[in-house]
């Protein structure tokens, strides 16, 4: 059975820091792209960003580049994605999702198996 499982989301000031982790189960990781997305209530869910199978190389949206990184360590089954210079606007619930699709997308159609999601709340 795969399993995606996200932790770490909570409630952070404006500019500060979060580290998701999404731990993976049920499949070979090295074989996986893993993706990293967030949806507000009444809006579709957005890709910001995915680490490939390949090379591991990470890709992201405009929206979170620079301020965004991804990271995975397969041995652990494992990926991470850390945030800072958060802003109110990154408010959202945020899920990693899989694929051995595309390298390089994130296009919720271009993936299989999805974790719960995790909350990120950024206000002072």
């Amino acid at each position: 059975q795969v399993q995606l499982v996200e932790s770490g989301g909570g409630l952070v000031q404006p500019g500060g820091s979060l580290r998701l982790s999404c731990a993976v189960s049920g499949l070979n990781l090295d074989h996986y792209t893993i993706g990293w997305f967030r949806q507000v209530p009444g809006k579709m869910r957005e890709g910001i960003g995915c680490i490939s199978s390949g090379d591991g190389s990470a890709y992201y949206a405009d929206i979170v580049k620079g301020r965004f990184t991804i990271s995975r360590d397969n041995a652990k089954k494992t990926v991470w994605l850390q945030m800072n210079d958060l802003k109110p606007e990154d408010t959202a619930v945020y899920y990693c999702a899989g694929t051995v699709g595309p390298d390089s997308t994130w296009f919720v159609d271009d993936y299989d198996y999805w974790g719960q999601g995790t909350q990120v709340t950024v206000s002072s």
